[in-house]
């Protein structure tokens, strides 16, 4: 029986077999958000937004009613943290703020051009400028004791659960650091809103969080839109205070923030090409942007929730802990009180902005973001006994949760050493597999050296497509560098994976672009399987989640298209491939198994053996117009540079072959820069800089990069004349 990890809550076996797959939305905004009442949400306010999610008739802020087509069991119902409810009210001529000096203030500046005043207060939220009388006690703090009060009437145990919370908008330089913050008790919350105007730092605001556990409030937060980050969500070496990232960091993220948004209207923050290569799935709803409208591009390196697990178990191997053990989540983050989760039912996520075909495939863009880019809105699905705020709340806490694109997808996944090929044919398989391993979201505890099994299974959603395939894909690290591979282990039809690569064939395509229209003649409503991981090793920590993918649909862009008789836009894919993703569940080798292999070379232990780095003019003297080869002494590989006396630098060889192209560069154009300056080589990978310092040990250049948590993996010598 696999070993349970005891800092988990213990589950029960009873219940294990009845938990039920509940649907809800994570991250939702309405007229009380200040962003999304300038979008033209100005009467679709937090009741709206849950008599929405109930499954009620509602107007949308265009004019026509919308309505889900099966309520959602759970939701949070929240507004951004910054003047909750400052627009709505100063626009309501009931409200008491609206009588007030400031109050009038804001109506005519609303009436005037409420674009232009939402620019000015976005400016000033950025620099920290508050507004006292806005994030005051008649304004936010009425604000947010309305949303607790409305999350409170709306839940009822066994129908719908609703959690009060609201998005923390901290923008540091236009970079995303959100978190929803939420409270599993709508009774027992915090007494005002902690915003990005009390602070733009994390760190603050998980220290706030601790006093409100002090004081009997449970609350947790979830960062999202780590694509929208440049970088700065899941930070590599050092926090977003400057300070290295040490246990005490690590222990503090992980105890408020279990779950991180993978999928939501702004694209989906699991991974892009530039990260998995290698990953033919994964360029899905890539989203490149910065808030706010500011110009330029966001660096895919600290953006991505896959490569920051897989730094997270680095980082385990290295120091012996993790600040990204994080489950999954979907959401919408819509700006109408309601969301589209459907493509054949979309009727576009911010307001009036987007609330008409014309609009939704207008080339014009808002505040830098382009309508026809925006995504279905993301579900967060929970493994739980019943609709409660106990048993989603234990279920957020043990990250048992799973998030789609958009349909109800359901998908389970366990871990464990004593699945045989056999146990899903038995009736009480789920049973089983909690009683032999570990649910998504676990830790899998070595106890043996074999390698461990994977039971996985899922199920469509009726009113959307049959499934394609189901994936495993795995990280593990290695001497502070990490690798992923993805792996097809359950698809449909009589496919057969190729035998060099074992990824199977494409399924069939039944989209009809002209009519936006498909067939679920291909692919199938169920798929489950048992997989062992064949390239195991049990010496090395490593992560495991599920991806489940539907077969190809149009896009909602293709199917407004065909409605309107245009030509779908060429910005975004024809069609898609909706899917859903399962928790991880993370391997964590004994301190036996992993001390037998031989141990990597440290920078720490360099320096014991008297190692000493080169100076500036010893690394000059090394590097500057000289070729180089490499050895990289965890993957084996050699690789030959050209390091030019013009700053730039070029990859020659890999193994003794030239190179793709597309690594070369432009030598004249793209090559990448490099410079050397504190002691160490700086240059860039696909636009991240990162650091090289080499050392002289024993008469033989030894190199240390940054972002490998303080291994030397590289052996440097000048290539022969």
């Amino acid at each position: 029986m696999a070993q349970a990890d005891a800092r988990q809550p213990v589950e029960t076996a009873k219940k294990d077999a009845d938990r039920v797959a509940l649907f809800g939305d994570m991250h939702i905004h309405t007229s009380w958000s200040i962003d999304a009442f300038v979008f033209g949400t100005r009467s679709a306010g937090p009741y709206e937004a849950i008599m929405f999610a109930q499954g009620e008739p509602v107007r949308h802020p265009g004019g026509f009613i919308v309505q889900l087509k099966r309520p959602l069991d759970f939701m949070v119902l929240m507004d951004h943290s910054e003047y909750t409810g400052a627009l709505s009210l100063a626009n309501d001529p009931e409200s008491a703020f609206s009588k007030t000096p400031r109050g009038k203030e804001l109506k005519a500046g609303i009436d005037a051009d409420a674009m232009k005043l939402y620019q000015q207060l976005s400016s000033s939220m950025v620099k920290g400028e508050r507004d006292r009388i806005l994030q005051g006690p008649d304004v936010a703090g009425y604000s947010w004791k309305k949303i607790c009060d409305f999350a409170e009437a709306a839940s009822e145990p066994g129908k719908f659960t609703a959690f009060p919370g609201w998005e923390w908008t901290s923008t540091p330089n236009n970079r995303n650091l959100h978190r929803v913050v939420l409270f599993k008790d709508a009774k027992r919350v915090s007494d005002a809103e902690f915003s990005s105007l009390e602070s733009q730092s994390p760190e603050d605001l998980w220290k706030w969080m601790d006093d409100q556990r002090s004081a009997g409030n449970d609350v947790m937060a979830i960062s999202h839109n780590g694509n929208l980050s440049d970088g700065e969500l899941y930070p590599r070496e050092r926090t977003n205070a400057g300070k290295p990232i040490d246990k005490e960091y690590a222990a503090i993220r992980m105890r408020h923030e279990p779950l991180a948004e993978i999928s939501q209207v702004k694209g989906q923050s699991e991974t892009t090409p530039l990260l998995s290569p290698d990953d033919e799935f994964a360029d899905f709803n890539v989203f490149v942007w910065l808030l706010l409208g500011a110009q330029g591009t966001a660096t895919d390196y600290g953006s991505y929730m896959r490569l920051a697990l897989r730094d997270g178990i680095a980082m385990q191997g290295a120091y012996g802990f993790n600040p990204y053990k994080f489950g999954f989540n979907g959401a919408s983050d819509a700006h109408s009180a309601m969301s589209s989760y459907r493509a054949d039912d979309y009727f576009g996520q911010h307001s009036l902005f987007d609330d008409t075909p014309e609009k939704r495939l207008s080339p014009v863009k808002t505040l830098n973001m382009d309508n026809r880019q925006v995504c279905l809105a993301g579900l967060t699905g929970v493994w739980a006994e019943e609709n409660s705020r106990e048993s989603i709340w234990a279920a957020f806490q043990r990250k048992k949760t799973f998030a789609t694109s958009g349909p109800r997808l359901k998908v389970r996944l366990f871990g464990g050493w004593d699945f045989g090929k056999n146990t899903l044919a038995s009736d009480d398989w789920v049973q089983t597999a909690y009683d032999r391993g570990v649910p998504m979201g676990g830790n899998l505890l070595a106890v043996k050296a074999q390698a461990p099994s994977f039971l996985v299974w899922a199920e469509k959603d009726p009113d959307s497509a049959n499934l394609d395939r189901i994936q495993i894909v795995k990280g593990w690290a290695k001497h502070g560098q990490s690798f992923e591979k993805v792996y097809d282990v359950a698809w449909s039809g009589d496919r057969k994976p190729d035998g060099k690569t074992g990824n199977v064939p494409t399924v069939g395509n039944t989209v009809d672009i002209s009519k936006g229209k498909y067939t679920d003649t291909v692919g199938a409503a169920e798929l489950k399987s048992v997989w062992t991981d064949p390239d195991f090793d049990s010496s090395l920590d490593a992560f495991y989640y599920a991806r489940v993918l539907e077969i190809p649909t149009p896009r909602w862009t293709t199917i407004e298209a065909a409605k309107l008789r245009v030509i779908p836009p060429d910005v975004v894919p024809l069609m898609v491939q909706e899917r859903a993703w399962s928790s991880p569940i993370w391997y964590t080798p004994s301190d036996a198994l992993r001390q037998a292999p031989k141990p990597g070379l440290t920078v720490a232990k360099l320096k014991e053996k008297g190692a000493v780095a080169l100076d500036e003019a010893e690394l000059k003297a090394l590097v500057v117009g000289k070729t180089l080869n490499v050895h990289n002494t965890v993957t084996g590989q050699h690789v030959q540079l050209l390091f030019g006396a013009d700053d730039r630098r070029l990859v020659v060889s890999i193994d003794g072959n030239t190179p793709d192209p597309s690594m070369l560069g432009d030598p004249l154009h793209s090559a990448p820069r490099y410079e050397i300056r504190d002691g160490s080589l700086i240059t860039t990978i696909e636009g991240t800089p990162f650091r090289v310092t080499v050392y002289k040990s024993n008469g033989k250049y030894v190199a240390a990069r940054s972002y490998e948590f303080g291994y030397a993996n590289y052996e440097v010598e000048a290539a022969r004349e």
